[in-house]
Formats: structure tokens, C-alpha cells, sequence
């Protein structure tokens, strides 16, 4: 059951403002397949990459309260352009086409990428990156691809392990283990944060997160020391 809404007035970064937040409309603005079709960069926008079927849009669905927000598809590799979704006027959430599917055309998998690089690396609003993993597999490749190019940018991301619902009593050590590869990695957060988008576990965590940084520009001093 969705939670009464708290106020907007609540302090920034707090767990009342989060909900308050993610309690607000959020929209469908804009599906991007090439940088001119980038929506102006005019609002702060946190993005959400990972591997296909790692559980993006479920999480996103998660998140907003939304079951059919972003889409959900058992296809790996369908999300092929860049999404963007509004909330309360104040925050883009940014959904990044799966990487990692093998099994799409060479020509397709370079034209994702070039556009996810061209992103990640010349969006002047974006405030974070939050690298998905499937905690079931911690992390391939592809991913440490990605944490190197998100480096060479300086672009600040945090990893989520997602499905963790599935991992049992190991999740701690998935966070630990992950989280001694991200010390290594000059541009990633401390923190890794464990969800299930299917049982609600550490998604109350990840707004909060996510308000913080979305907060009112006379909340983000106190907000920055905190963030980090």
C-alpha cells in the first residue's frame, strides 16, 4: 500500500522527503536513440546501467510504486535507446539500454554503446550513476568495463545489487566482497546496496539515496557531505 505522503518541506536527504518524493507523478518524457534527441539538460538525473536483465525496469518500477513505468521484458537487449521518466518536476530517472547481450548484432551492441558513452560522459546534470548487479553473479566483464569507463569520465556511480531476494543469507558477503572491488575504482561510492525489487528489500535505502541527491538546490551543501 502506497504510504501518506509526507511533506516537501522535510528536510533534504531525509527518509520523510524520499517518501514524499517518490510518492509524486512520474512521467514518461522522452526515449533517446542518439544525442540530439537528449532531452535538455535542464533538471539533475540520476541514470540506472547494468546488464541485460539485471532488473532495471523493475527496479524503476519499484521505486515509483509504478508496476508498468518502465518496461519489463524477458527479452534481453529490448531496451534499445535511452528512457527518461520525470519525478515531482525536480528529477529525471534515466534508464540506460542493457549492455553485455551477446547474441545482438555487432552493429547494434557498437551503436548502444557509442550512445551510452556519449551520455555517461557529456551530461553536464547527471549527479549519479547507479551500476546494477545481480547478486547472484557479482561481477562479469562487461561490468568492470563499465566501472573503468565510468572512471575515465569521473562520472560518480554507486553499484546496487538487485535479486538479492534470491541470494539468501549471502548478501552481506556480496556486499563486501563487491565492495572491495569498488575501493579499487577512483569514481565509485563506498556504499553497494543490496534490493529485491520483487520482496521491497533496501528499496526505502534507495530513495532516500536518490532524494539526496535530488534535492532543492538550498538543501545540497548540507546534502553534499553526506552523499559523497
Amino acid at each position: 500500500m502506497t504510504p501518506e505522503p509526507r511533506s516537501p518541506d522535510a528536510p533534504a536527504g531525509t527518509r520523510d522527503y524520499a517518501e514524499w518524493l517518490f510518492a509524486q507523478e512520474c512521467r514518461f518524457v522522452a526515449a533517446a536513440a542518439s544525442i540530439p534527441a537528449l532531452p535538455p539538460a535542464d533538471l539533475d538525473e540520476v541514470a540506472f546501467a547494468g546488464r541485460s536483465n539485471v532488473g532495471k525496469s523493475s527496479l524503476i518500477n519499484a521505486l515509483t510504486r509504478r508496476r508498468a513505468l518502465a518496461r519489463v521484458s524477458g527479452t534481453p537487449g529490448r531496451t534499445q535507446e535511452i528512457v527518461f521518466f520525470e519525478l515531482a518536476g525536480r528529477l529525471r530517472l534515466v534508464d540506460l539500454p542493457g549492455y553485455g547481450y551477446a547474441a545482438a548484432p555487432k552493429a547494434k551492441i557498437a551503436s548502444w554503446n557509442d550512445l551510452i558513452d556519449a551520455y555517461l560522459s557529456g551530461r553536464p546534470n547527471l549527479r549519479r550513476v547507479y551500476l546494477l548487479v545481480d547478486s547472484r553473479h557479482g561481477l562479469k566483464p562487461a561490468d568492470r568495463l563499465v566501472m573503468a569507463a565510468l572512471d575515465r569520465s569521473a562520472v560518480v556511480y554507486q553499484i546496487v545489487l538487485t535479486k538479492c531476494d534470491k541470494l539468501g543469507s549471502d548478501v552481506a558477503q556480496a556486499q563486501a566482497e563487491i565492495g572491495g572491488d569498488a575501493a579499487a575504482h577512483p569514481a565509485a561510492h563506498p556504499e553497494v546496496l543490496a534490493t529485491s525489487a520483487t520482496k521491497g528489500h533496501g528499496i526505502e535505502a534507495l530513495r532516500a539515496a536518490i532524494a539526496f541527491l535530488g534535492a532543492e538546490p538550498e538543501g545540497r551543501g548540507e546534502a553534499a557531505g553526506g552523499a559523497g
